[in-house]
C-alpha cells in the first residue's frame, strides 16, 4: 500500500494533479503527492510573509530549542523507518542510509548548539569625540521567509541542512523537496509539527511545472533562497531573484585527487573506493579524477579496479548491497554513453563499463581517458572514477584546476611540505590530506566555488546566513 501526502500548506484547497514516487531500483510505486498550483504557491508565500511581518508571532528562542529537542527525540525513535524510507526512495544502500539518518539527527542537535551560542558583539565606542558617551552592540534577528529547494541524493539530511537552521534562526520556511525523493523531506516537516512547531512556520510542497518553482523562488517576499542541485538550474534561478534576496547555492564538481609518488596506496584504495562509489557516485564531491604519479599510476589503477569489481550492486534495502541504483533509468544510459565515448577515444576500461540493469551501472574504473571527453570535463554523477598519470606535482595541480568547478579536493602524500604546497595551490574550498574528497562532517563549512556554488553550507554557517545583525546605539551621559 502506497502513502499519499497532501500539500503541507495550511489553507490551500486545490492541487494540480498527483505526482507519483517510484523506487529507483525496481520502479515500484511507493507514494503519491498532491502537486501545488499557482494559488498554492501564493498561499504559502503569503503565510510566511505574514508570520515574519508580525513580530508578536515570532517564536522565542526557548520555544525553538524546545521544538528542536523534541524533534531529535522523535527522529531517534523513528530512525529505522527514516532510513528505510530514504533508501527506498533515493536508492542509497540501507547501511549508508542509516548513517544519513544519524547525521540528520546530529544536524538538528547542531542547530540547538548554534542557538545556545548565538550572541552579538559590542562595537567599540568612546574612541573619539564623535563616539563619546555611547554604547553600541548587535543582536541577531531572523532574516525573513526562507525558500529551500533541495536535491535527491540525501533526501533527509539535505532537508535538515536547509530547514532546521531556518527554524533555529526564527524564520518561516517553505521547502520544496526534489520531485524524485520528497517523502523523507515531508516526513521531517511532519516531525517538526509533531514536536510542536506551528504548521504555518514550515510548509512543504512539490510542483509539476518549473514555472511554479520559479514563482516561489523569485517572489520579492523571499528573504533567503537555499538551493541544492544542478548548476544550470541554480544559476538560472539566482539570476531571477528579487532585489535584496540573499542566497546560497550548492552545485556539483568533478573532484580531483592527487596521488603523489610516496602515497600510502594500501590506505588510499579503500578511501578512493568509498569516495568514488558511495551512493553510486551521486554526490557533489565524489572522487572523479585521480591524478597519480607515473611511478604508481598503474598499480593504483589496477588495485582500485579490483576493489570496484568486489562491490555488490543491487537492491538498496538489502544489508549486503554496497552500491545501489542511479536515481533515474535515463541516468544509467547517460553514464554508459559517457563511458563509451571515453573508451572510443582511447581510455582503458579496467572494471565495469557496462549496465547491470535498467537502474544499476557497474562500478567503473577508466585509465587515462583523454582530457577532451566528457568524463574528464564534466561531473559524471555516476559510479565512474578516472585515473590519469602525471610526472610532476605542478602538472597534477594544473590539470586538477583546469575545469570551471572548485569544491573539495585531496592529496595523498607522506610529505607534509608537499601536502601544504598542494593545499595552497589547488582550487578548492577544502583540501583533504590522505583522505577522499567526499569527507564531510555537518558542522564544517561546505562551499562550492566558481561554477560549483555560492555561499557556504554547513549547519552553523547556514544558521549565520539566515540571520541579520541589528545594531543598537545608546547615548547616555552616564557612559
Amino acid at each position: 500500500m502506497t502513502t499519499h501526502l497532501a500539500l503541507m500548506v495550511p489553507g490551500t484547497t486545490e492541487y494540480d494533479g498527483v505526482i507519483e514516487i517510484h523506487a529507483p531500483y525496481d520502479a515500484d510505486l511507493i507514494g503519491t503527492l498532491d502537486a501545488a498550483t499557482s494559488d498554492t504557491v501564493e498561499q504559502a508565500l503569503a503565510t510566511a510573509h505574514m508570520l515574519y511581518r508580525d513580530r508578536r508571532r515570532w517564536l522565542p528562542k526557548a520555544r525553538r530549542i524546545e521544538i528542536l529537542v523534541r524533534t531529535v527525540e522523535l527522529m531517534e525513535q523513528q530512525a529505522p523507518l527514516l532510513a528505510k524510507l530514504a533508501a527506498q526512495e533515493g536508492g542509497k544502500p540501507i547501511q549508508d542510509s542509516r548513517v544519513e539518518v544519524a547525521r540528520a539527527v546530529d544536524g538538528v542537535r547542531n542547530c540547538i548548539d548554534c542557538l545556545r551560542a548565538n550572541a552579538g558583539q559590542e562595537i567599540p565606542m568612546g574612541l573619539d569625540t564623535a563616539s563619546a558617551g555611547r554604547l553600541a552592540f548587535t543582536r541577531h534577528e531572523p532574516i525573513g521567509p526562507v525558500v529551500a529547494v533541495s536535491a535527491f541524493n540525501h533526501p533527509l539530511n539535505l532537508i535538515v541542512h536547509q530547514v532546521a537552521p531556518a527554524i533555529a534562526a526564527g524564520n518561516p520556511v517553505i521547502v520544496k523537496p526534489a520531485e524524485d525523493t520528497p517523502l523523507s523531506g515531508y516526513r521531517f516537516v511532519q516531525l517538526l509539527h509533531e514536536a510542536g512547531l506551528p504548521e504555518h512556520w514550515c510548509q512543504a510542497l512539490v510542483v509539476n511545472e518549473v514555472g511554479l518553482a520559479t514563482q516561489l523562488v523569485t517572489d520579492p517576499r523571499v528573504a533567503f533562497f537555499s538551493f541544492i542541485g544542478s548548476s544550470r538550474v541554480g544559476w538560472m534561478l539566482r539570476s531571477k531573484l528579487a532585489p535584496g534576496t540573499r542566497c546560497a547555492l550548492e552545485h556539483g564538481g568533478a573532484a580531483p585527487v592527487i596521488m603523489d609518488a610516496d602515497a600510502d596506496i594500501d590506505s588510499a584504495i579503500p578511501l578512493l573506493t568509498k569516495g568514488g562509489f558511495y551512493h553510486a557516485g551521486q554526490v557533489c564531491v565524489s572522487v572523479q579524477r585521480v591524478f597519480c604519479h607515473d611511478s604508481i599510476v598503474r598499480d593504483v589503477a589496477e588495485r582500485l579496479a579490483y576493489a570496484a569489481k568486489r562491490l555488490r550492486v543491487g537492491d538498496p534495502l538489502l544489508e549486503t548491497t554496497d552500491v545501489g541504483p542511479l536515481i533515474r533509468h535515463r541516468e544509467v544510459n547517460r553514464v554508459h554513453e559517457w563511458v563509451l565515448e571515453a573508451r572510443r577515444a582511447g581510455a582503458e576500461v579496467l572494471s565495469g563499463g557496462s549496465t547491470l540493469s535498467e537502474s544499476c551501472y557497474a562500478p567503473t574504473v577508466l585509465f587515462n581517458p583523454p582530457d577532451r571527453v566528457r568524463v574528464s570535463q564534466q561531473e559524471i554523477f555516476g559510479p565512474v572514477v578516472c585515473l590519469y598519470s602525471f610526472a610532476g606535482l605542478d602538472e597534477a595541480i594544473a590539470r586538477a584546476n583546469a575545469l570551471p568547478f572548485a569544491f573539495q579536493a585531496s592529496i595523498f602524500t607522506r610529505d607534509l611540505d608537499r601536502a601544504l604546497y598542494a593545499s595552497g595551490r589547488l582550487d578548492a574550498s577544502a583540501v583533504m590530506v590522505n583522505d577522499h574528497t567526499a569527507f564531510r562532517v555537518d558542522w564544517m563549512p561546505f562551499a562550492g566555488q566558481r561554477q560549483s556554488g555560492l555561499g557556504s553550507g554547513g549547519i552553523p554557517y547556514t544558521f549565520h546566513e539566515m540571520q541579520t545583525a541589528k545594531m543598537t546605539v545608546l547615548r547616555s551621559p552616564a557612559l
